[in-house]
Parts: C-alpha cells; structure tokens; sequence
C-alpha cells in the first residue's frame, strides 16, 4: 500500500498537497491568513494534515500532537504599523495653562496596539510610559492623556508621542509643537491720565502694550460699555484712538489680549465738561470809594 493524499487545514482554508519525486516530500503552495495570529489562541493559527493510503487506513496530526504539534503552530506576523493622531494640543496652539491635559490616539486594526509601548516624550526630557499616561481602550486601541508633572516653562515646547503593535511594528512618531503663556500682556496707557477733566469732546486714547511669548497683541476699546473699533497696534507696541466722549463722566476701558487670550485692562475716567461759568451777581463795597480806601468786591459765580 502507499500514501494517496496529503490534505492540510489551515483557518478554515484546505490545501491538497502533491507528492514531489525528486524531493520526496509531500508538497503545496499555501496563502497565509490575512490577519495576524497574535489574536488567535496560543498566538498562532492551528495547522491540521491528514494522510490517507490507497486502503482508506488515514492518520491525523494537529497543533496538539506530542511530535509534531510544535511544527504545525503558523505564526502570521503583520506589516502594518499602528497609527497615532495628537488630539490636543493642536499644532501652533497657545494654552495658558502650564500642566495642561495632552491628548491622543493609538490604533492597529490587526494585531492590536501594545499599551506598553505608549510613550510620550516632552521637549528633550526622557520619555513617559507605563502607570504616568492614563490609558482607555477603544475599537482597535487606546485613547491616551498625560498631565506633565512639572509645570512648563512660559514658551514653545514639543511632545513627541511613540507606540508599536504586538507584532512589534512601530508606529511613525507623531509630535506637536505649542506655546505656554501664563503672563498678561503689558500694557501702560500714557493719554489720558485718570480723573482727566475737558472741554474737547474729542479724546485720544494712546499707550504701549507688548507680550514677550504671545505676540502680536490686540487692543480693544470701549467707552460707557461701547466698543470703538478697531484699534492698530504699531510693531513697537505703539497704540492711539480718537474717540467722542459725552458731556459729563465717561468711563474708558483700553483692554490688550495676547494670542494666548491672557489679558490685561487699563480703566479710565474722564469728564467732558463743556457749560462755561455763568456770573449771577456782583457786588462792590462801598461805591463810589474814597481815594486809596479799601473796598470790598463779592462775586457770585456757578459752573454748569
């Protein structure tokens, strides 16, 4: 008697293989599962062969045989790297809190994403992994957050964010670069000075605002709770507006924002006051006056 068939079973596929005369094998040509084996049990895709004679006598080996189980273990390694997407801060962004939360994904639709290789590094400090990155699963990975541990410096700073998958592909580094600003702008306004008292309706509102890490600046004005406008704001800090005030208090508020939205304002008081004084009596003692005599000389006099 002899061999007749050799068949193998390999997730769900079979394959007939044909008897090889120069080699003495038993022989086919197979297509590896699409996916890896590291979601399957044991890691690897269970093979099975069964080998049956002209007489129909077959015999069976598996993963489980005692000889040949270790043989018959496909381990099926994918190519695919996982991907990671920094969700916040976002590129060019300017926070003003300096521990702020940091944000983002890590997915592999296939082997899946190992949680022990997530790491973030900030700036040239050395990376952050395990128990520090707080770490939820979703649908083929994790949503990540870390808080730095130490708070920032007020300036520019780079994350730079790592991870692999179970077959052991690394992801493309994925960093972001942002500004922390925690200080106000400055702001000194020169004109006019508080409690100011004028007949000019018309008023010019100047000063200088400046922002070392959150430049360019802007300057809003408002008078009795109006906005004015736009106001311009020089290279050098330098800002003016002209603005109508109403007889009586008016009340001025100059605000400069920097582009981290910390702000700084600056509140004025001035009084248009327009009514000239009115004289209502005059009176003069004695009159007619004895040369080189004293007289008295009594005014009354009100200021609307």
């Amino acid at each position: 008697m002899s061999v007749k068939t050799v068949k193998l079973e390999v997730n769900g596929q079979t394959y007939n293989l044909t008897y090889n005369d120069e080699s003495g094998y038993w022989e086919a040509q197979a297509t590896s599962p699409a996916k890896s084996s590291y979601n399957q049990t044991g890691h690897y895709y269970s093979m099975k062969l069964t080998a049956t004679d002209d007489a129909g006598n077959s015999t069976m080996v598996d993963d489980k045989d005692p000889t040949f189980g270790e043989d018959l273990r496909l381990v099926v390694k994918e190519k695919v790297a996982p991907v990671v997407t920094i969700t916040s801060p976002t590129s060019g962004a300017s926070l003003i809190n300096n521990k702020p939360t940091i944000t983002w994904e890590v997915t592999d639709n296939d082997s899946g994403v190992n949680p022990d290789t997530i790491k973030i590094t900030v700036d040239s400090g050395a990376p952050v992994m395990g128990s520090a990155i707080t770490k939820q699963a979703i649908e083929n990975g994790y949503t990540c957050s870390y808080v730095p541990s130490q708070a920032l410096s007020d300036g520019s700073h780079t994350i730079k964010v790592d991870a692999s998958d179970y077959d052991g592909n690394a992801a493309t580094q994925k960093s972001v670069t942002f500004k922390v600003d925690t200080v106000p702008p400055t702001l000194n306004v020169t004109s006019p000075a508080n409690n100011l008292v004028t007949n000019q309706a018309s008023l010019t509102i100047s000063g200088t605002t400046n922002d070392v890490t959150s430049s360019p600046v802007t300057v809003k004005i408002a008078l009795n709770g109006q906005d004015q406008g736009d106001v311009t704001v020089g290279s050098g800090g330098n800002f003016s507006k002209t603005v109508t005030l109403k007889n009586g208090a008016n009340t001025i508020v100059i605000k400069a924002t920097d582009s981290a939205g910390k702000e700084t304002s600056v509140t004025r008081t001035v009084t248009l006051d327009t009514g000239a004084p009115v004289f209502e009596e005059i009176i003069i003692e004695p009159n007619p006056v004895d040369a080189g005599a004293t007289y008295l000389i009594k005014v009354k006099v009100t200021d609307a």
